[in-house]
């Protein structure tokens, strides 16, 4: 059973020894790790200083082992679906650039694409003929489904969707546009890297052919750490651009085998503290539970962004509640009239409050549709008391 909201604030803070240094919002961009996290990575370090790495590993072997059963209880995925990487962009593009694309082929991006996936698009389109194309959007920035209908055809083979962008509060309907996207036969890349740790999410019932995720964000693991899920009837087909001794054996002089699962997206080196702090970070959320994990988060970005929309300088640039079918994230995004978002996120750490900016460059459909340059981002996680949002919402109004 879940826990309740408290209990979950309880345990998170209790684990959490930054969580009482000021306020921190920016669990979107690398999170404060529990010290379970913390211990495990520089415990690791310690013990390969002292006997070496691979004695080290080997010591660990059923622990490393074990990650990837880890994210798959958070993910709703087999473990032999899982592949672990150092980062969610390496992740992604080991997918996106394995997909085979030809002239004419259309690859649709999410209309708040971060940066990565268009580039990575751009990039193989001018390599391979493809085309590359935005889907269709609300007015809030959402993909309106109903207009993406009427754009698919046979011709486009991956849809890259981004789950909650980084750049606002918005949730996109990801079953509503796997299911279109599959109607016409195209395989769907879900950017979970702002979802993966603070939604609770089951890629079985997403129906998504592949996710990436970021170990670093909402999951407070360690930096350098992502994963990947890749659907059961892509693993045969998939044939990654890189292969090394891990993610193939070289079985004679001029052939070799590729993994039958999902380590065929791996490479044999790897931080192994790193990896192990990832497992514990997985578990660390499942032994919370994801829903009431999801709940608590949510609850304090609903605190924080009513709050700072009652000031009168500042403007909530996320979507209204509701206003696209489905509830907000955890990122909370505001401007303050007069004050440049580099000087708000400045002004703010001198009173220890901790958030960041969103430029322009991170998310170019989604912010010119919108005429910005910047916002400031705020994520709070299930750690924070309401007493410190209502204090950085307090150091906001005293911006000049």
């Amino acid at each position: 059973m879940e826990k309740n909201l408290a209990s979950v604030f309880r345990t998170a803070r209790a684990e959490t020894p930054g969580a009482a240094r000021g306020v921190f919002l920016d669990s979107a961009g690398s999170s404060l790790p529990p010290r379970a996290v913390t211990d495990t990575v520089v415990d690791h370090l310690r013990r390969e200083a002292e006997i070496g790495g691979y004695a080290a590993a080997a010591e660990r072997a059923d622990e490393l082992a074990a990650v990837r059963a880890s994210v798959g209880r958070l993910l709703g995925a087999p473990a032999h679906t899982v592949a672990l990487s150092d980062s969610a962009t390496r992740a992604w593009c080991d997918v996106f650039y394995a997909v085979p694309l030809a002239p004419g082929d259309r690859i649709l991006l999410s209309p708040v694409e971060y940066a990565t996936g268009a580039i990575a698009a751009l990039q193989r389109a001018r390599a391979t003929g493809a085309v590359v194309e935005r889907m269709p959007a609300d007015d809030t920035g959402a993909i309106d489904v109903a207009a993406l209908h009427r754009v698919l055809d046979d011709r486009v083979k991956l849809v890259s969707l981004v789950h909650a962008p980084t750049n606002s509060g918005l949730v996109n309907p990801v079953r509503e546009v796997v299911d279109a996207a599959h109607g016409v036969g195209a395989l769907v890349l879900l950017d979970a890297c702002q979802s993966v740790g603070q939604i609770d999410l089951d890629v079985r019932e997403l129906g998504v052919d592949a996710l990436s995720a970021t170990g670093r964000k909402w999951l407070r693991g360690p930096r350098g750490t992502g994963m990947l899920y890749v659907a059961e009837h892509l693993l045969a087909t998939l044939e990654p651009r890189s292969l090394d001794l891990h993610s193939a054996a070289w079985t004679g002089p001029a052939s070799y085998e590729i993994a039958d699962d999902a380590r065929r997206f791996e490479t044999w080196e790897h931080d192994v503290a790193a990896r192990l702090g990832l497992g514990v970070a997985a578990d660390g959320i499942l032994a919370l539970g994801p829903r009431a994990v999801e709940a608590a988060v949510r609850e304090r970005a609903d605190h924080l962004r009513g709050a700072l929309g009652e000031l009168d300088r500042v403007t909530i640039r996320d979507p209204r509640p509701g206003e696209h079918g489905t509830a907000l994230s955890g990122i909370v995004t505001f401007t303050v009239d007069g004050v440049d978002p580099h000087a708000v996120k400045a002004r703010l750490a001198e009173q220890d409050v901790t958030v960041t900016v969103s430029p322009r460059s991170s998310t170019l459909f989604d912010m010119t549709a919108r005429g910005l340059d910047a916002v400031v981002r705020a994520s709070p996680h299930c750690f924070l008391t309401v007493d410190q949002l209502d204090a950085a919402v307090s150091a906001v109004a005293g911006l000049r």
